[in-house]
């Protein structure tokens, strides 16, 4: 079943961010954990990761109301990323199929900026994010495993 969610950047306290949302909302984390960087298998071309990053979250995602997704990540400076007010919130479209993922990323994107390109990623799934010509900021994560 398809599903919207909302993704959060933080520099560096996505778990404790986190962990608040879970006590005012309840339940738990999906899979029940939070995904570290060090989960990153090395990458051809992509420097090491810093020690001081390793333990950062990487993705958590938690249930809210009405079966919305929260989802989250750390994105630290060494890696590149500038959290600021504008780029920290992304809409998180999960469709139903690998089809309407492409049509819906190229949609959005035209006329606005491909960040990455859709493509099957380590974890994977189907994974790609532009920013919108009105600069909105999507990510698409299509997963066969679960339909």
């Amino acid at each position: 079943m398809s599903q919207t969610g909302t993704y959060l950047n933080f520099q560096r306290n996505t778990e404790e961010a986190f962990n608040f949302y879970k006590s005012v909302f309840g339940g738990d984390f999906v899979d029940g954990k939070i995904n570290r960087f060090s989960e990153i298998p090395p990458q051809e071309g992509m420097p090491p990761l810093a020690e001081k990053d390793k333990n950062l979250a990487m993705h958590v995602s938690l249930p809210i109301l009405g079966g919305h997704l929260l989802m989250g990540t750390d994105a630290p400076e060494s890696m590149g990323f500038k959290v600021n007010f504008g780029n920290n919130v992304y809409i998180s479209l999960h469709p139903d199929t690998r089809e309407e993922t492409k049509r819906l990323f190229k949609a959005l994107s035209e006329g606005g900026k491909v960040e990455q390109e859709l493509q099957d990623m380590f974890w994977g799934d189907y994974y790609g994010s532009c920013t919108d010509k009105y600069g909105v900021k999507w990510m698409f994560n299509f997963s066969a495993k679960n339909r």
